[in-house]
C-alpha cells in the first residue's frame, strides 16, 4: 500500500537520521584536539543528518511514493558513508592510532552498527522485501537487545565511579540483557521450529518487561544528569539519546504483537491502541 510505504520510510528516516546526527556530536566530543580532519568528519555528517532529518519532516503521507523512494536512496548513501566512517574510526582505535580519546571502541562498534541497520531497513522499504513476522521478531529483537545491553555498560563505565549504587545498577541491566540476548540467539538458532505464535509472544512479553525497566532507569538517570545531582560524563544528550532507543524498541515489540496475535487477543491481556 502506497500510503503505508510512505509513512514507514518517514518514520524510520525522522527516527534514525536524529540518531545518525547525534552519534555525529558523540564522536566528535570524544576525538582529541588535534584531530581535526575527523572533527571535520563529524561536523559534516551533522550537517548532513540534521538537513535529512528537515527534510524528512517536510514530507507528509500524502507525498508521491515515488518521491519518497528516491529520498530513501538518497538517505541510503548518506547512512552508508557514516557507517564507513564509524568502521574508520574503530579501525584507528583498535590499532592504537587515536591515544587518548574518549571514544570505547564497543561505543564506535555500537553505532556503527546502528547505521547499518537504518541503511538495511530503506533498501527493505525500496524492495518491498520485508521479513516475514516470525523472522522480523526474533532478528529485530536480536538487534535491539544487544543495544540495550550496550547502553547499560556505557552508562556503568560514564558514570563516576563513587556513584555505586547507579553502577551496579547499570551492571545488572547489562547482565540482565547479555542473558535475554542469549536466549533470543537460542531462539534464532533454533529456527523454524521455534517459530510458534506461543513462544514468540512469551518472548516478546519477556523482552518487554526487561525493557521497560531499562526505560524507566534510563528516564531518572537522564532527570538527574539534567539536574546535576549525580557524578558523571554522560552528557545529557546521550541520557535522552538511550532514553529514546529503548522507547523506541518498546514500540516494535508493541507492533509486533499486535500483529501476531491480531484476531485472538489474550485474555484479559491489553493491547496498546497503535497502528501498524
Amino acid at each position: 500500500m502506497a500510503d503505508g510505504f510512505v509513512v514507514r520510510s518517514l518514520d524510520e528516516i525522522r527516527f534514525w537520521s536524529r540518531i545518525m546526527k547525534e552519534h555525529s556530536l558523540f564522536l566528535k566530543l570524544g576525538f582529541r584536539c588535534e584531530d581535526t580532519q575527523l572533527i571535520n568528519e563529524a561536523n559534516y555528517f551533522f550537517s548532513l543528518f540534521e538537513r535529512i532529518e528537515s527534510q524528512a519532516h517536510s514530507f507528509s503521507r500524502e507525498t508521491d511514493p515515488e518521491e519518497i523512494r528516491s529520498f530513501n536512496t538518497e538517505v541510503h548513501q548518506a547512512a552508508s558513508l557514516i557507517w564507513a566512517f564509524k568502521r574508520k574510526v574503530l579501525g584507528l582505535i583498535l590499532q592504537c592510532q587515536l591515544p587518548g580519546g574518549n571514544n570505547f571502541p564497543l561505543l564506535v562498534d555500537h553505532v556503527s552498527r546502528e547505521a547499518n541497520y537504518f541503511r538495511n531497513r530503506l533498501e527493505e522499504l525500496n524492495k518491498g522485501r520485508l521479513e516475514a513476522l516470525p523472522d522480523a521478531i526474533i532478528n529485530e529483537n536480536v538487534f535491539f537487545l544487544r543495544i540495550m545491553a550496550d547502553h547499560a555498560k556505557f552508562i556503568g563505565h560514564l558514570l563516576d565511579p563513587s556513584e555505586r549504587k547507579l553502577v551496579e545498577q547499570a551492571r545488572e541491566f547489562s547482565h540482565d540483557f547479555d542473558q535475554l540476548l542469549f536466549q533470543a540467539k537460542d531462539l534464532e538458532s533454533m529456527r523454524p521450529q521455534s517459530q510458534t505464535v506461543p513462544l514468540l509472544d512469551q518472548f516478546l512479553d519477556q523482552n518487554r518487561v526487561s525493557v521497560k525497566s531499562l526505560r524507566d532507569f534510563k528516564k531518572t538517570a537522564r532527570e538527574l544528569i539534567e539536574a546535576c545531582r549525580i557524578k558523571s560524563i554522560i552528557h545529557p544528550l546521550l541520557a535522552d539519546h538511550v532514553f529514546r532507543e529503548a522507547e523506541r524498541f518498546l514500540f516494535i515489540i508493541d507492533l509486533f504483537e499486535r500483529s501476531l496475535t491480531r484476531g485472538s487477543p489474550k485474555k484479559g491481556k491489553h493491547r496498546p491502541n497503535r497502528d501498524n
